[in-house]
């Protein structure tokens, strides 16, 4: 399987993340219809089958990302975590 990038899953998050908060202060087909959408992304790209495993991949992809030497997502370039 081809590992999506960590800011992909991080970028991927903060909508999910946004989507539920938005969902659950104003419930409506809009808001509905993002947290359908972002949540079938994330299945997709962490190959999974429902959204408590993509999270726990997504997790760990950032995990791995973090370890490997590469910088957070909007660090500096030049920056190591």
């Amino acid at each position: 399987m081809i590992m999506p990038s960590g800011v992909v899953v991080r970028t991927l998050l903060a909508r999910y993340a946004a989507a539920r908060i938005e969902h659950a202060e104003k419930p409506g087909p809009a808001t509905s219809r993002e947290l359908a959408d972002v949540t079938y992304t994330l299945c997709v790209i962490t190959n999974s089958c429902s959204i408590a495993a993509a999270l726990a991949l997504a997790d760990s992809v950032l995990q791995s990302a973090e370890g490997a030497g590469r910088p957070p997502a909007g660090a500096p370039a030049g920056a190591a975590s």
